[in-house]
């Protein structure tokens, strides 16, 4: 049997990131973006093996751009697609894993918008479209908050009258499942050791950050809760703040609900604490030279890095491993550095040759002798949704 094809598509509210997954390639034959979906300045950009290429698309909604991208990846399959892998964000306590999708299915995803109004309409609109133009082909959701649902209530409930969670769903879900799933895999793989007696502690750090506590392959702890809001500092998210800070910032400065939830999400997190950037990037350059809020935010991100991961540990029974992933996790040996500074009761210590080699898509153990075990993990989430696809055509 040939190798299969998966198109991997995770929609946003006005972009489509897509990847074709070959089961037998390391590399993606295809991979992309469409961005501004639905404005005038709507653009297409696809990488085809070595080969860069956009096209404008002006005013073309997710469907329009979907059209566009169906003939690419359709010759960059040899003329055969064997399914769809859609990204979803939130499943509720619907989903323990990927799925077909049905109507059923879809149903259940409409009810969890309310969960995450940001991300699953959207979700939707890249599975209609992509269910209209490819009515023949099996189609996958694979959601972010699946990977949680082993964890026990112990871990998942709020302290909260009972009606908010039997009635309204209120209860710690957790998010980047997909990724903390496929790294923790991984680094069985790196390592020899089965999955399924391995534990592992998870940190997942790009614009949004999270972290996770995996035994045999299961999360027992996570994080990010109801939303994807609670716990790392972030990019632009405050992660955990005082809740009562909603009611006195409504008191004191007479602040909307709506104007605090944009500041908590959008203009918080590196961007809040350093006055200059959410880009880690840009604030290692900062924090080099002197800036202050760069330098504070910084220190912050690390801090409370390290002090989520301590608390994670209570969910290990031992510990195999801490796992670095996402686009700072693989990136910044600050990060990593710091960050284990803070651990010194775990007996952390890193090889500063290994922990500079492991940058740019490059992973592997940096511990020094006599350490707990630190690998730098490359996440592939397009990857881990073709996978959970391909086990759900192959049952």
């Amino acid at each position: 049997m040939s190798a299969r094809n998966i198109l991997v598509i995770n929609c946003g509210s006005s972009s489509i990131k897509f990847a074709l997954v070959n089961e037998a390639q390391a590399t993606f034959p295809l991979q992309g973006l469409a961005e501004r979906v639905g404005t005038p300045e709507a653009v297409l950009h696809w990488q085809l093996g070595d080969t860069k290429q956009s096209l404008n698309i002006p005013g073309a909604d997710h469907r329009a751009a979907l059209e566009r991208l169906l003939p690419v990846a359709q010759e960059a399959a040899g003329g055969k697609l064997d399914g769809i892998g859609h990204r979803v964000v939130h499943g509720g306590e619907h989903f323990t894993g990927s799925t077909l999708i049905d109507e059923a299915v879809l149903k259940a995803i409409r009810d969890s918008a309310q969960l995450a109004p940001l991300h699953n309409p959207a979700n939707l609109v890249g599975i209609d479209a992509a269910m209209a133009l490819f009515p023949g082909l099996p189609q996958v959701s694979v959601f972010d908050t699946a990977f949680h649902q082993t964890m026990p209530e112990h871990a998942f409930r709020y302290a909260v009258p009972e009606l908010l969670y039997k009635e309204h769903s209120v209860r710690r879900y957790g998010f980047h499942g997909t990724s903390h799933n496929f790294v923790s895999k991984r680094a069985a793989e790196m390592t020899e050791l089965p999955v399924d007696d391995s534990c592992w502690l998870t940190a997942h750090l790009g614009n949004g950050c999270s972290t996770c506590a995996i035994v045999n392959g299961e999360s027992r702890d996570t994080s990010m809760g109801l939303t994807p809001l609670e716990g790392l500092v972030m990019g632009t998210r405050s992660g955990d703040v005082d809740p009562n800070l909603h009611s006195y910032l409504n008191r004191t400065l007479g602040w909307s609900l709506e104007q605090i939830d944009r500041m908590l999400n959008h203009d918080s997190g590196l961007k809040g604490l350093s006055g200059l950037s959410n880009d880690l990037r840009t604030l290692q350059e900062a924090r080099v030279a002197g800036h202050a809020g760069a330098t504070l935010a910084f220190e912050v991100f690390c801090y409370r890095l390290a002090k989520s991961l301590a608390s994670m540990a209570c969910a290990l029974p031992k510990l195999d491993g801490l796992i670095f992933t996402g686009g700072i996790g693989e990136n910044s040996m600050a990060v990593r550095t710091r960050t284990l500074e803070h651990l010194k009761l775990f007996n952390f210590k890193l090889d500063e040759e290994a922990n500079a080699r492991c940058t740019r898509g490059v992973g592997g153990e940096i511990q020094a002798a006599g350490s707990p075990r630190v690998l730098v993990v490359p996440t592939n989430e397009e990857r881990q949704i073709a996978l959970d696809t391909l086990a759900l055509l192959d049952a």
